[in-house]
Formats: C-alpha cells, structure tokens, sequence
C-alpha cells in the first residue's frame, strides 16, 4: 500500500482556506483526511471541538510539543496552535491523503521537516485583492479592530510567501478554486500510484 499524501493548505486568515477545505473533503476520490489541529484559543460561534479544533489548554499543548508530538506549532494573537503528528503518520500510513489547513509559519515548519521523498504538496490560497480579504475579515464579526488590524498585516507579509508552495490558487470564485485544487490533488494522486 502507498502511503497517503501529506497536503498543506496555507494562505492569509480570511481568505476561506476552511470553506475551500470543506468543499474539497466532499469530493470522496481525494481519499482526503482532514487533520484537526489544536489550539488554546476560545471556541467562535459554531466551531465544535474535534471538528473544527481541539480546544486545549496552555498546559496541555506544552505537553504535547515536550512530547515530541506536533508536526509543527505557533503562538499567534496570544493562543498557540499546531498539528498534532501521532493521527497525521497513522492516516497516511494506511495509505489515507491527510489535508493539513496551516498557516505560513507552520507550513515552513512542515516543509523544512520533510525530506524529498515525502515532500508535501501544498497550496496557498490567496484573496482576489487585499480589499476583499479585509471585507471577509471584518465580516466575520468576530473580533477587535486591533486583532483585525493585527491579521492584515500579517497577511500582507505572508502573501510574499506564495511563491514557496507548489500552487498558488486565487480564491474569487470558492467552485472555481475548489474544483482547480481537487485537480491537481488528483494529478498527484495519478503520480504516486
């Protein structure tokens, strides 16, 4: 059996990486896992736990990096947040294509961590324009002027980092963008059997 694709999934906060991430994971002949990362951030309106994140504390995620057991972790707007490494090696290893949604620090982390052979396959979503990813942002109504301010900076910044992925996808039409995605995961798919 091959063993399963570890695909990242990175881009600035609001440019609908987890929207992307939800239409792709439909589609069954990706033969996708999604990897739930943890964080010690508070829960947003709707989010469950195992679902969307695993909620943990600060102590506990201490706990899990001392362990030797995240592929790679950030502190962002005062939580932590990673990919916990022990489900990631077992999926993929019964020949499952494990999807990790990261950020651009993580997914450095991840990338510098894998060797050529078991190189990732990642993608950066981008906003048609930073206008409208600050349209998302502030649509979400979910935070504080600063962290919004905090968020567009960091965005900025790290669209300068498209060009270290394997794909850049712009995200101006969610069918569109999902269905370009799919494609090339089934490409690799193609490649690696």
């Amino acid at each position: 059996m091959k063993r399963g694709l570890l695909i990242i999934m990175s881009g600035p906060s609001g440019v609908g990486k987890g929207t992307l991430r939800q239409m792709i994971m439909d589609d069954k002949d990706l033969n996708l896992y999604f990897s739930v990362s943890l964080t010690t951030r508070l829960p947003r309106a709707g989010e469950q736990n195992g679902v969307d994140y695993y909620y943990v504390t600060e102590e506990e995620f201490k706990e899990d990096i001392a362990k030797g057991n995240l592929l790679e972790h950030n502190y962002f707007v005062s939580h932590y947040y990673g990919t916990p490494k022990d489900k990631t090696e077992e999926m993929r290893n019964k020949g499952v294509n494990v999807l990790l949604e990261i950020d651009v620090n993580g997914a450095k982390q991840v990338m510098a961590n894998c060797g050529e052979e078991d190189k990732p396959l990642s993608f950066f979503i981008l906003p048609p324009s930073i206008e409208a990813l600050e349209a998302r942002i502030r649509g979400r109504r979910s935070e504080t002027e600063e962290v919004i301010q905090e968020r567009l900076g960091k965005a900025k910044r790290e669209m300068s980092e498209a060009p270290n992925y394997t794909y850049s996808v712009v995200n101006d039409n969610l069918k569109e963008a999902a269905d370009k995605i799919a494609t090339l995961i089934k490409e690799e798919i193609a490649k690696n059997n």
